[in-house]
């Protein structure tokens, strides 16, 4: 017994002294006067990068209604439930629904659009070299193609067309981005999320208060045409780029460890990929950071894109639209306070974010059925707290990562785990549409009534 604690008394007073040298390197290392351009530009790039993804989103309302004939984002929610619905009374303005105010399909096909291409990308992008140049111009290409596409579409297939290439670029670029960014130092990963939630806000800001002030949806989309021009100012300009020919750097850097130089002298699970057998049989390893975050977006985005529309609040200050759009700029605003806190807390068992996000998705699913909730507010404080939730399992995954995970494996490690919010994205678009048209038919709530 004494032998024990003296040996767990080594190695404390070990630990600590190990603490004290790597506090004193950090002090005597010159510090990086230029490191502000890196984390400034990571936070822009993941804003523009993530920007045209969200705004899609939140046009996806008004983008069925163009499927469905015609530009009325400007109409009020009895304009749109008269020519969808039956009046049960002839008083002007008091009338009530035979049937749920419904798109004929889910902003969930919107969602599959938005995701698949980039999930699909994603998968690709991983087994290639990173040819960050390349990579990049392809995303900023696509990101101008899909707001161009969408804003001049006049058929159902063009305006889709444009949401896949937006997803494109948008996919590619996290990949990229991601990558990229374990040639930085580790703070990059926090401003880019951070980036990547100011895009939600900024997105879904910018989108509805253009059309508030007037502008039709395909003049908004003509306007953030400077966002991709944006992007190509902060990855050409504003970043110090790194040789990717080397390796990645290390999280909390040491003195040179010689032995380390020669890939075969690191520990056989630290070593770097050589081929394609050694990197899918790594994927597994992964799982600890993925299935988590699938979860956390499957049940977020489920919330958001297959039963958002369906709860609606009538003869309010809002329009069904213009809620629907506030929904969306509200979970923004959650998402980006989370990404912009991980120097702040940190939360390493990402499956809790799971947990409670289920626990969202029961409510708002009894929400869209019965439209119990007495006002609109106890929603926006929900979807506030959903937001929070998703972005916390985001930002909290890659930083684990960046600490965690190999550096000579970390750059595969980013890439792969990149597609996780993509899968639980996809997911939850594909369980949204059965869902969304399932509840569509059920007979009108009280609330409607």
């Amino acid at each position: 017994m004494a032998t024990d604690d003296s040996v767990g008394t080594m190695t404390t007073t070990s630990a600590a002294a190990e603490d004290e040298r790597s506090l004193n390197d950090d002090d005597q290392r010159p510090r990086d006067r230029g490191l502000w351009r890196d984390l400034v530009a990571y936070w822009i790039l993941g804003l523009c990068n993530n920007y045209g993804y969200v705004v899609m989103l939140t046009a996806a309302h008004d983008i069925l209604k163009e499927l469905d004939g015609g530009d009325d984002h400007a109409k009020s929610i009895n304009e749109y439930s008269v020519a969808n619905t039956t009046l049960r009374s002839d008083e002007a303005f008091g009338f009530a629904y035979d049937k749920r105010p419904c798109n004929k399909i889910s902003t969930g096909a919107i969602l599959l659009a938005d995701i698949l291409p980039a999930l699909s990308v994603k998968l690709i992008a991983s087994f290639f070299p990173l040819w960050k140049h390349v990579r990049v111009a392809t995303c900023i290409l696509l990101a101008a193609a899909g707001f161009i596409l969408v804003a001049f579409a006049d058929v159902e297939w063009l305006l889709f067309f444009g949401v896949i290439c937006t997803s494109f670029g948008s996919g590619l670029g996290e990949a990229t981005f991601l990558a990229y960014a374990s040639y930085f130092n580790k703070n990059v990963i926090s401003t880019w999320s951070s980036g990547t939630g100011g895009a939600g806000v900024i997105g879904a800001l910018s989108y509805t208060g253009l059309t508030a002030l007037g502008l039709s949806p395909k003049a908004t989309m003509l306007v953030m045409l400077v966002v991709p021009t944006i992007e190509a100012a902060s990855f050409w300009l504003l970043l110090r780029h790194k040789d990717t020919r080397q390796g990645p750097v290390e999280p909390n850097p040491e003195a040179e460890k010689p032995q380390q130089a020669n890939g075969n002298a690191l520990p056989e699970n630290e070593r770097p990929l050589e081929n394609w057998k050694q990197k899918i049989n790594f994927i597994p390893s992964l799982f600890i950071y993925m299935i988590p975050l699938i979860l956390v977006y499957l049940f977020e985005y489920f919330i958001n894109q297959g039963l958002f529309e369906l709860v609606y609040f009538p003869d309010i200050f809002l329009t069904q639209s213009e809620q629907y759009r506030w929904y969306q700029v509200l979970y923004q605003v959650g998402v980006f306070i989370s990404r912009s806190s991980v120097n702040i807390v940190q939360f390493k068992h990402v499956w809790i974010m799971a947990v409670l996000q289920f626990v969202n998705v029961i409510y708002f699913t009894f929400e869209a059925v019965y439209l119990f909730t007495p006002t609109i507010w106890i929603i926006f404080v929900l979807i506030l707290w959903e937001g929070l939730l998703g972005g916390g399992g985001y930002v909290n995954t890659f930083y684990r990562m960046q600490i965690e995970v190999p550096e000579a494996r970390r750059e595969y490690a980013m890439m792969i785990t990149s597609i996780s919010d993509s899968v639980g994205i996809a997911l939850a678009g594909i369980a949204a549409i059965p869902s969304h048209n399932a509840i569509c038919d059920l007979p009108v709530p009280v609330r409607l009534q």
